[in-house]
């Protein structure tokens, strides 16, 4: 049998590569949104118990058709999971203060 790495992709097909470092995926339980008139800015952020300092772990910036296509894949997704495995539930959770600085004083 051939070796399908070697081969060009067909017409209309995207050849997508994902190395190790990127297919070990990073751990997120927060989401940053901000946008302007031509991008979104997703930032994603891992936030501990007890740690007062978090860091972005990534950041995703994207065209706003991209991210409207990217809200309704995600949706979709999400559809498809709780028909394979029951509702998701949204627990309650304490608001969580966003500190990216020094305040500023008068």
């Amino acid at each position: 049998m051939a070796d399908q790495k070697n081969q060009p992709p067909k017409q209309g097909q995207i050849n997508i590569e994902l190395d190790e470092t990127v297919a070990q995926g990073i751990y997120s339980n927060l989401a940053i949104i901000n946008h302007s008139v031509s991008e979104f800015v997703v930032d994603f952020v891992t936030i501990m118990p007890g740690i007062p300092k978090s860091k972005v772990k990534s950041r995703i910036i994207l065209t706003p058709q991209h991210a409207k296509r990217f809200l309704k894949a995600l949706g979709d997704n999400v559809k498809r999971f709780e028909n394979a495995h029951g509702e998701i539930k949204d627990y309650e959770q304490p608001p969580i203060p966003l500190n990216f600085g020094p305040t500023g004083e008068a």
